[in-house]
């Protein structure tokens, strides 16, 4: 595959005007796209290797010959993509990209500092320097340039997170389904991968986390071959690619029998999980959504336990902005508007014990926000020896509270609504 298909929706050229106006707002005439990620975002190409040279006027995608029909193809078939020159690098991509610059009049150019190599930069700053013709012409690293636009989701793309998350939640009946105990973590996770293809995504979003007994207490632990056990709880963290953009979901149960400990813990993170959400409006701090997790956590004795940050943004990359995190960290603090997209995920670990993750995906809205994962929350206990297939089903465990806040429909106003 190499040109995303989508439907009608996606509006390329906005996103494109979006990122010229932070362009001249820098200071900078052009920009090279070469983060494939943000070649997805400004021109639907998910090929392997590719750059954008993106001018306040015009924009040249580059590509070698394993991808040059298929783009023109999809350029030529598409208005919102006519806008875009598709060129083949007839030698190297880099060279290919000078040849180009060599054509506008465009004199500061700035290229991606986060995702471009050094070895890369050095090697088009000494073909830039080559040319007689481009004097005075400079590379200017850059920061954030196209990931400021792709923060706030348009609507299409929002609707494609409404419709990947359902896929999720329907995926998390079923992994649900296929904890008990004797089984390994590594079997449930292949399970859960398995799941996630035949529901329709393209790929899991990253490695499935499947933790159990002391190993819950590990908030990214890979599973292995521990084998499930009564009294054990489980944490399962797992999501999506569906069209390009990931998803995420964790859920925490405990096999029977049920102890107090565990119980205790759990209330308290999914307090900490319900008051985040009914932090989350418009005009807020995204470090306040975390303040109003980690308060309740440090109420019940476990704000030392809590040893991460409240969320992620997520889109066409599994962690992204916003980062919901305390306030002080070196993540950048961003005020909340509407059509972010976020994990809403509190946990609590105690090493050698048990840990408990409960995560859910929320965009925001102009009243608050939509909680997209619909799941249930509470703690499923499975019977100590489940024959193969019979643990419990979505509408067995479902109970009037145990969805998620805000009820079927997962929406929630402001605070205090």
């Amino acid at each position: 595959m190499t040109i995303a298909s989508s439907p009608p929706g996606p509006s390329y050229s906005r996103r494109a005007e979006t990122v010229r106006r932070t362009l001249a707002d820098t200071g900078l005439d052009a920009l090279i796209v070469t983060h494939p990620p943000n070649l997805r975002y400004l021109t639907g190409f998910d090929g392997s290797l590719g750059a954008l040279l993106l001018t306040l006027s015009n924009a040249v995608l580059i590509v070698d010959g394993r991808y040059i029909t298929t783009a023109r193809d999809r350029v030529a078939s598409s208005a919102e993509l006519r806008w875009v020159r598709v060129e083949l690098a007839a030698r190297s991509l880099e060279e290919g990209l000078i040849d180009t610059i060599a054509e506008t009049p465009a004199r500061t150019i700035g290229v991606e500092a986060a995702a471009m190599t050094l070895s890369r930069f050095d090697r088009l700053n000494a073909l830039l320097q080559a040319r007689q013709d481009k004097p005075g012409v400079r590379l200017a690293p850059s920061e954030r340039i196209v990931e400021r636009a792709r923060v706030i989701k348009d609507a299409d793309e929002v609707a494609t997170f409404r419709t990947a998350a359902a896929m999720l939640s329907r995926v998390a009946a079923r992994a649900l389904d296929a904890v008990g105990p004797g089984r390994s973590e590594l079997e449930v996770a292949a399970d859960i991968d398995t799941f996630l293809r035949q529901a329709g995504f393209s790929k899991p979003a990253f490695d499935t986390i499947v933790a159990s007994g002391p190993n819950s207490a590990l908030p990214h632990a890979r599973p292995g071959e521990r084998r499930l056990l009564p009294g054990d709880s489980v944490v399962l963290d797992f999501g999506g690619v569906y069209d390009g953009y990931c998803v995420d979901l964790t859920r925490t149960v405990q096999l029977s029998p049920a102890t107090d400990a565990f119980l205790r813990t759990f209330a308290a993170v999914r307090a900490a999980h319900s008051a985040a959400i009914a932090a989350i409006r418009p005009g807020l701090k995204a470090s306040l959504v975390d303040t109003a997790a980690r308060e309740v956590l440090t109420a019940h004795g476990l704000g030392d336990a809590f040893v991460h940050g409240t969320g992620h943004g997520l889109g066409l990359e599994v962690h992204e902005e916003p980062r919901v995190t305390r306030p002080g960290s070196v993540a950048m603090d961003e005020t909340l508007e509407p059509g972010m997209v976020f994990t809403v995920e509190p946990g609590a670990y105690l090493p050698g014990a048990h840990g408990v993750r409960i995560e859910d995906d929320v965009v925001v809205t102009a009243g608050g926000c939509d909680v997209l994962t619909s799941v249930p929350i509470d703690p499923i206990m499975t019977p100590p020896a489940p024959r193969p297939g019979s643990g419990p089903t979505l509408s067995e465990v479902e109970g009037p509270d145990s969805g998620n806040p805000g009820g079927a429909a997962g929406r929630r106003g402001p605070a205090g609504e």
